[in-house]
């Protein structure tokens, strides 16, 4: 079964829910796989005040559970929303499973999952999704309905899985509640996207590896900075704690990475996301937290906090090699991975991270407008990875993003002020599961001042697939006919394909 999708979840397994009062209404998913484990989400919807719940789970060959690998029992804590987080140890590599949850007298929807092959392990395929920013306002879920038929081993979320907003002008569909600044805020906002059928199917169909981005807290925030929309808090670090906490109970990633953090969370402790995973010796998985520890801003317009479009050679700052979009701790660790011999053996290194990596240049002619919050705005920092890249060797390095709303790819440049510098690696920045963009009519003008980049869209919502075998990547571009519409269509935009040792990017 080595680099395969494995047999499909029946598409009955998770349309029995289900009422807003049965236990298991915000589904199931699996995530951070390793060649030997897998993490197991369910949150359990209990009335208020309910105490710990008794949860079983059960993990199986088959999907009629008759064949069964493991089973246990774990406590569903009301601190913690009644989240489960199982962490199934001791699985066989590179193979699929069938998993589900008991409380009481419900039985949760199934879910299927796979281990990663082992590291030494020779691979023929690995095939994932990349995907960001699904705001709720701004259309229907119905491109993960598609993404379920593209038979995949992995998700790979970068970031904005929910917006704190209350709502948005020409909105398709209107959340719940207000701003979201509390706990319960953060708690209700994520239970509303679980709810969501075409979500929780593909959260069901294979495993995810999962990050966020600004909006799981608050637009534009930066570290310990607070962003920019709706009222300020009083203490942005209790509220960065709470989303953060909301992040861990609604998401497939380890208990301990809430561990490290319970103790002090509101006054700014980390909550370790970042990780790197290995799909045998076909690919290495990195990904990367680029809004935890990151600097704020700098020369926001009207000194403002957040994001702004403007011209470097006016902010002294600017180049401050000081400032950091991943924070010093996360940059040497990334540098220590790097390093390592896998790097240089595996086909393919790939870095999920926020935002669009290359350079994009606003300004026609002579000049720059560049965009502070992404990583035009921590020059430096792209300099150190594009730096370190080149440095150990790294094989065949594929940078994913997402963050801009709309598909961006290009080669990556050890230096973007000189068109013949090296190219280093390939990108692919994705498009929004539904958030809007602006709408550029600029992109040829764009594309013609950024040669690096080959393609851009800012029209189409939806995800890029790639598949990755010992000699070549292919990158496909799927997008929605229309968001607005719940039985929306799907379509390809574009298709690339790289070959392994030759950083070029072809239009297929």
């Amino acid at each position: 079964m080595a680099g395969g999708a494995g047999m499909g979840l029946p598409r009955g397994a998770w349309t029995r829910l289900r009422s807003d009062t049965e236990p298991f209404a915000l589904g199931v998913a699996s995530g951070s796989p390793t060649h030997g484990s897998v993490v197991l989400w369910t949150r359990l919807l209990l009335p208020a005040g309910q105490g710990p719940a008794t949860v079983r789970w059960e993990v199986a060959h088959d999907d009629k559970f008759s064949r069964l690998v493991q089973t246990g029992q774990t406590q569903a804590l009301p601190g913690l929303a009644h989240s489960v987080h199982v962490e199934v140890q001791g699985l066989e590599a590179d193979r699929w499973y069938f998993y589900r949850f008991v409380a009481g007298d419900a039985t949760s929807p199934m879910g299927r999952t796979r281990t990663f092959p082992a590291p030494e392990a020779v691979v023929a395929r690995l095939r994932l999704a990349y995907a960001s920013c699904q705001r709720w306002e701004h259309g229907y879920f119905s491109a993960w309905r598609h993404m379920r038929d593209e038979n995949l081993d992995l998700v790979t979320f970068l970031g904005d899985y929910i917006y704190e907003y209350p709502n948005a002008s020409n909105a398709v569909r209107v959340p719940s509640g207000g701003w979201v600044l509390t706990l319960d805020d953060y708690r209700q906002r994520y239970a509303l996207h679980k709810g969501d059928v075409d979500l929780q199917a593909m959260h069901a169909a294979c495993p995810w590896l999962v990050s966020w981005d600004d909006h799981e807290v608050q637009n534009d925030y930066a570290g310990s900075t607070e962003g920019n929309s709706g009222q300020a808090v009083a203490d942005f670090a209790a509220r960065r704690a709470a989303a953060y906490q909301a992040f861990y109970e609604h998401m497939p990633v380890p208990a301990s990475v809430l561990t490290r953090a319970m103790a002090g969370l509101a006054e700014g402790a980390e909550m370790r996301i970042y990780r790197r995973l290995h799909y045998g010796r076909l690919a290495s998985l990195t990904m990367l937290d680029a809004r935890q520890y990151k600097d704020a801003q700098v020369c926001t317009r009207d000194g403002k906090k957040g994001s702004s479009t403007l011209n470097p050679a006016s902010c002294a700052s600017w180049n401050d090699p000081a400032r950091s979009m991943l924070g010093p701790q996360q940059e040497r660790w990334l540098e220590t991975e790097l390093a390592r011999p896998v790097s240089r053996d595996s086909h393919w290194n790939v870095l999920g991270q926020q935002s669009l990596f290359g350079q994009r240049d606003f300004k026609g002619g002579p000049g720059q407008v560049l965009w502070n919050d992404g990583w035009d705005g921590y020059a430096a920092a792209r300099t150190r990875l594009t730096g370190a890249l080149q440095k150990h060797g790294v094989a065949n390095p594929v940078l994913l993003g997402g963050d801009v709303h709309e598909n961006w790819v290009g080669h990556v440049k050890a230096d973007y002020a000189d068109t013949a510098s090296p190219v280093v690696g390939v990108e692919f920045c994705g498009t929004s599961i539904t958030s809007r963009s602006a709408g550029n009519a600029r992109i040829p003008e764009l594309l013609a001042e950024n040669p690096h980049f080959l393609f851009a869209d800012s029209e189409r919502r939806g995800y890029g697939v790639v598949e990755f075998t010992p000699k070549q990547l292919t990158t496909t571009l799927r997008v929605a006919s229309d968001v607005t519409q719940q039985d929306s269509g799907i379509e390809t935009l574009a298709r690339f394909s790289v070959q392994a040792g030759r950083p070029v990017i072809e239009k297929s």
